[in-house]
């Protein structure tokens, strides 16, 4: 007997709250790790980090009339420039504070660019045979992430030397129980299989006795988080600023990708205009009270690929309670102490959905591969998405996606204006591939 198809709840779509509450503490769980890492690596409180990735989403959620899911946690894109300025001795984290806002303020210029242009340059310089491998890549370059956060590679890419077995069963059993969850579990089951697996997982690392309590023991019952003020040098903006290409480009391929998820055309409605500057409101705002930059999140991304739940409300449920765990040191603690093959084996499967989410876009838009100038481009942004090649502005590093996503539009601006100019060989189908396009885009 055939098995019922798992049922979607839309972006908009409200859930009691006897499902809501799991749905969204899967949600805080897929960001936590991740998110309380880049405060530590910064050396301020998880704490403010908290409170404000969750004050973010909301803001993201009322900013795009709640027709856009998605989950704001702290962006990694500004550790490197941030601990140069850290680093300085005339200087400090105060100092790179001022250079989030400044980000953040550029990105709702951004924003109000796009308000008034529209979204059609998109198309032109990003044609779905550099979107897809863009979209790809943001999952594709996080695999490497995964395995370290397992525990099974090294910081440098190579192999653990004496793996632990006990590691690696409870990271396969996380990992299976995260796959087969989702095929094989009927009804609400099949839409908590990411939290199933994670709670399955710490059990088992419980047995043996990989969990550590000593922080939860430490750590105050209830908190203030830590708020700071920003400070303002030139010096300090212009180490930030670079990171600002980083977080744009990362923010249109996560846009992208979450409408392939979803199945509806996020750019246009609510419009990129409106995530633009809502995520950049939230990285200001973050700014100002001494948190570290907010982005979209890949990992929460996953979990809707995997549940089929895009309600804005479960997100905000979430945010919910991650402004609740700001405030509750053992809670925070707590979670903090689900250990790395637990996280890193649900991990593997959700970077795994972000980068088949992008061959998806490739496969739906009908790609055709016969003609060169498309084959050369979604070549292309492999191999620098993939190589390791890195290109320096300033202080900060473009590599990986970001780079990629570079290369992908200035090859996509150049194919352009060659069509453009009837300078290929192959213009008589430009106006058809755009055509394609335009019909995918319309259709989700």
């Amino acid at each position: 007997m055939a098995s019922k198809k798992r049922q979607i709840i839309q972006i908009q779509e409200k859930v009691p709250l006897s499902k809501g509450i799991p749905l969204s503490i899967q949600h805080t769980f897929a960001m936590f790790s991740a998110s309380v890492l880049v405060p530590y690596i910064l050396g301020i409180s998880p704490s403010i980090a908290l409170l404000m990735n969750g004050i973010g989403t909301l803001i993201f959620i009322f900013v795009t009339k709640g027709g856009a899911p998605a989950y704001l946690g702290s962006s990694f894109a500004f550790i490197s420039p941030a601990l140069i300025v850290i680093s300085q001795p005339d200087l400090g984290y105060r100092y790179a504070l001022g250079g989030f806002v400044v980000t953040g303020l550029l990105m709702c210029l951004v924003a109000g660019i796009i308000k008034f242009v529209g979204t059609r340059w998109i198309d032109a310089i990003l044609p779905p045979a550099a979107m897809g491998p863009i979209v790809a890549l943001i999952g594709l370059e996080l695999a490497g992430s995964a395995a370290q956060t397992a525990g099974i590679l090294n910081a440098d890419g190579s192999m653990v030397e004496d793996l632990d077995p006990k590691v690696l069963i409870v990271f396969l059993v996380t990992l299976l129980l995260a796959i087969f969850g989702g095929v094989l579990y009927r009804g609400f089951a099949s839409a908590i299989a990411i939290l199933i697996a994670i709670v399955s997982g710490y059990v088992l690392a419980l047995v043996f006795g990989l969990v550590d309590f000593s922080s939860v023991g430490t750590a105050s019952l209830f908190e203030l988080p830590a708020f700071q003020t920003p400070k303002w040098s030139a010096q300090a903006i212009a180490v930030i600023i670079p990171a600002t290409l980083v977080v744009v480009s990362e923010h249109i391929g996560h846009q992208v990708v979450t409408s392939e998820v979803v199945g509806k055309n996020l750019l246009k409605d609510p419009g990129l205009h409106r995530s633009m500057f809502a995520d950049g409101f939230s990285t200001a705002l973050s700014g100002f009270c001494g948190s570290c930059p907010t982005t979209t999140y890949g990992e929460n991304i996953g979990v809707m690929a995997i549940t089929k739940v895009y309600s804005v409300w479960v997100i905000g449920g979430a945010a919910a309670f991650s402004i609740l765990l700001s405030f509750i040191g053992k809670a925070s603690a707590l979670i903090q102490t689900i250990p790395g093959p637990v996280m890193g084996g649900v991990s593997f499967l959700l970077y795994g959905m972000i980068g088949a989410s992008g061959i998806r876009l490739m496969v739906d838009s009908k790609i055709d591969y016969s003609k060169a100038r498309n084959l050369a481009m979604t070549s292309v942004v492999f191999v620098v998405g993939l190589s390791g090649i890195a290109i320096n502005l300033g202080q900060v590093q473009l590599k990986g996606m970001s780079l990629a996503a570079v290369v992908g539009m200035l090859l996509g601006l150049i194919m352009y204006l060659l069509d453009k100019f009837r300078l290929t060989n192959e213009y008589d189908d430009v106006d058809e591939d755009q055509e394609k396009l335009k019909t995918f885009a319309s259709n989700r």
